[in-house]
């Protein structure tokens, strides 16, 4: 297998010049004369030097492409040259709007769940959460697999505005199957941030703080706040509510509506800011994997200048590891061909090409099926059941609702830091902390039905809401770890599309359970033991390794 997409490689591979990096030529090569002939073989055999038994990448040798992995090697040696410095701190903050996107809107989904009930009265109202999950594995397929295709950059400059125009849109919904098509579309955006943001952050990091991906999910917790914040008001002061005389008409049920209006505003400052105020360059192992080794060159040197650095990669380091015979084609039209053969199962396949890459791949993918289903039936629906059993409790009242939502999502917020400090601690790493992480959030799932009233309920539902953001910022960064750069997406895309086709379950499944039973509680917590159990199970641990 690795013999033949190495011949693929050789046979396809494309090297074009200045076609999207819009990076000033410079001269990178291994031209001139003299001193400087001498001075680039000095530097050459630097970069080249310690590739042959090295171990300094998660995949151990011979699982990918040998020619994509020396110049994988070399490329995560330039990078940790240059170290860390103004433009993977930028990308950090713009990375993070991704992150605080794909649970912004999750989240938002399950606020104005009742009122929209309430208004259009749909015989059944999980429709909604069901239509968005649609939207999110359609989202996660399709940006997913293309940006092993077409590259990282458009995808993730897109997803954003395609989200905020919907989600502004659906405010002007008129009936239930309106709202269900526009969260159904918003979600298509939503689903593409986590596939292609991960990928394009880990692609400029250097090996040595590629734990900063794992604190990326410090957004994704603060999203859960800003949401609960917003909703506050609107939702609590603007709404229907039930049992309310009269029936709910629209001008007495805005609140949804403005609360949407918000959160697509926001998402479109975020848009903005990343689309126009800071300038993404295509990931370099991107560029290399096409066979653009000039570009990818050229995108080191642009990131170590604006990082106040030089760089000592010239394409000479890259080429001297391919075979003899290579012949790079550059012109445009086998450039379009190459994309267009892109499309195929070869990219699905290399990663199941050997035994441990396979028994890694399924294993990832079968986590996140369980997360998938665990984690929306009864996150997804907790509005619902605070509300319920506050009730049963005597004090269901708007106001405590929400307050204790807040407080819950505020708990998230140390828990992703913490993640961050846990995954680099020796003999505990990746897997220790997914695995404890991810066991104990279903323990208090069913320490939460131990709750004889709304405070002990309220106690174990922080801890669930900590120990989850510790176990989604180690997962998040964990799983694009496991996959090389040419087929990141596409692994990417596997994982997240099981976790939407089993997301998609969850409000099946609700429609038919009884939410004012353990019954979801019993069923989630289940599922994320199994899910802890099979973290261990994982034959590649990434502390302390480059990714490929």
């Amino acid at each position: 297998m690795a013999e033949n997409n190495n011949n693929n490689h050789n046979n396809d591979g494309v090297i074009t010049t200045n076609l999207d990096s819009g990076i000033e030529d410079k001269k990178i090569g291994g031209g001139g004369g003299g001193g400087g002939d001498a001075r680039n073989e000095r530097d050459n055999t630097s970069l080249s030097s310690g590739s042959e038994g090295s171990d300094d990448a998660i995949l151990p040798r011979g699982q990918i492409d040998p020619v994509y992995e020396e110049k994988a090697r070399i490329l995560n040696r330039a990078i940790q040259e240059i170290g860390i410095g103004p433009y993977q701190y930028l990308l950090f903050l713009v990375v993070g709007f991704g992150w605080a996107s794909d649970n912004l809107w999750p989240i938002a989904t399950s606020l104005i769940l009742p009122p929209v009930a309430l208004e259009f009265l749909p015989a059944r109202p999980a429709y909604l959460t069901l239509a968005q999950n649609i939207g999110l594995l359609a989202g996660a397929i399709f940006w997913g697999f293309g940006c092993d295709v077409f590259g990282r950059k458009w995808a993730f400059n897109l997803t954003l505005g395609i989200t905020a125009v919907f989600g502004m849109v659906a405010a002007a919904s008129p009936n239930f199957a309106a709202i269900g098509i526009f969260a159904s579309l918003w979600s298509f955006g939503v689903g593409g941030n986590l596939p292609v943001d991960s990928a394009i952050f880990l692609e400029f990091l250097p090996g040595s703080h590629q734990w900063l991906l794992t604190v990326l999910s410090v957004d994704w917790a603060v999203a859960q706040v800003v949401a609960t914040l917003v909703a506050w008001p609107l939702l609590g002061g603007m709404t229907c509510q039930e049992g309310a005389a009269g029936g709910c008409t629209r001008g007495g049920n805005m609140g949804w509506r403005w609360f949407l209006i918000t959160l697509g505003g926001l998402t479109m400052l975020m848009f903005g800011l990343r689309f126009a105020a800071f300038k993404i360059y295509e990931s370099p192992k991107f560029l290399m994997g096409q066979g653009r080794d000039e570009e990818a060159v050229r995108v080191v040197h642009e990131v170590a200048r604006r990082n106040g650095r030089e760089s000592r990669l010239t394409v000479e380091d890259l080429r001297r590891v391919e075979p003899v015979g290579y012949v790079a084609r550059t012109d445009v039209k086998v450039a379009v061909k190459r994309k267009l053969e892109n499309v195929k199962m070869e990219r699905v396949r290399v990663l199941f090409s050997t035994r441990k890459l396979a028994w890694s791949t399924g294993l990832i993918m079968a986590i996140w099926a369980f997360i998938g289903l665990g984690y929306p039936l009864y996150n997804a629906f907790l509005p619902y059941i605070q509300a319920t059993r506050g009730a049963d409790f005597g004090d269901g009242s708007t106001y405590l609702t929400y307050r204790n939502s807040l407080i819950i999502a505020a708990v998230g917020i140390p828990g992703a830091l913490l993640g961050g400090y846990l995954v680099e601690l020796p003999r505990f790493g990746r897997k220790g902390t997914l695995s404890l992480s991810t066991a104990l959030t279903g323990v208090f799932l069913y320490c939460s039905t131990t709750a004889l009233d709304s405070q002990s309920l309220l106690g174990w539902n922080c801890a669930f809401n900590f120990t989850s953001n510790v176990m989604y910022a180690v997962l998040y960064s964990f799983t694009p770890e496991l996959f090389p750069t040419p087929q990141r997406g596409t692994g990417n895309a596997l994982t997240a599309t099981c976790n939407r086709i089993f997301g998609i379950m969850a409000p099946i499944v609700a429609m038919f359970a009884d939410l004012r039973t353990a019954a979801p509680v019993y069923t989630s917590g289940a599922l994320f033991i199994a899910a802890g159990v099979l973290v261990l199970l994982l034959p590649f641990e990434s502390r302390g390794k480059a990714a490929l």
